[in-house]
């Protein structure tokens, strides 16, 4: 774990918010360390030098299932074949790293998913993120922070903030937060239910 057992916190306030670290000085070697199993459960990200691991809270959790589950259901009710990534680590070699929350390619499988999906729950460079995506080339990225989600096409090497997704175009990011929201207190299972019926 990133905070010793033996400090004096609140451990019910920590399960359920992000723990990170950020190592600046970092090499591209030193980012390639963490490929091993002994990290596994964390989201190591590299740019400019600089290393972040997070720790994801049980929230931030929450919240990225919820996306996850909603963006499941549109696929199989209007037929798009999708090809989940996970958590895979996505890169531009020797510049930009990432292991998104959630990430898919979507009609057939590719070497780089089409979209990531990221959920800020305690704090995080917003911006830092975006370019750190741009470098990799994602074409789509959502963003997840302060119970809002923000669509990103990527246009001309630059993040665009649009309000409509480009891959599932009847999807606009202020309806769907509404679903995506009640995850904190509400099942999965219920908030899917209730986004079939929307769309």
């Amino acid at each position: 774990m990133l905070i010793s057992a033996d400090l004096p916190i609140r451990r019910d306030k920590f399960a359920q918010q992000d723990q990170i670290l950020t190592i600046t000085g970092a090499t591209w070697a030193d980012y390639q360390e963490f490929e091993s199993q002994e990290y596994s459960g964390y989201r190591v990200a590299y740019f400019k030098g600089e290393i972040t691991i997070v720790s994801p809270g049980r929230n931030h959790e929450r919240i990225a299932a919820v996306i996850n589950r909603l963006i499941i259901a549109y696929c199989e009710k209007y037929n798009i074949p999708d090809f989940p990534f996970g958590q895979t680590r996505v890169n531009t070699w020797g510049q930009a790293g990432r292991e998104p929350d959630l990430a898919y390619a979507f009609d057939s499988d590719k070497d780089l998913p089409d979209l990531a999906v990221e959920v800020i729950f305690t704090s995080g460079d917003v911006e830092n993120l975006k370019a750190s995506y741009q470098n990799i080339g994602i074409s789509e990225l959502w963003i997840w922070q302060n119970n809002k989600i923000t669509f990103y096409i990527l246009e001309t090497e630059e993040y665009m903030t649009v309000e409509f997704s480009r891959l599932f175009d009847r999807l606009k990011s202020s309806s769907l937060v509404k679903y995506i929201n009640r995850g904190i207190t509400e099942s999965p299972a219920i908030i899917k239910r209730d986004f079939l019926d929307f769309i």
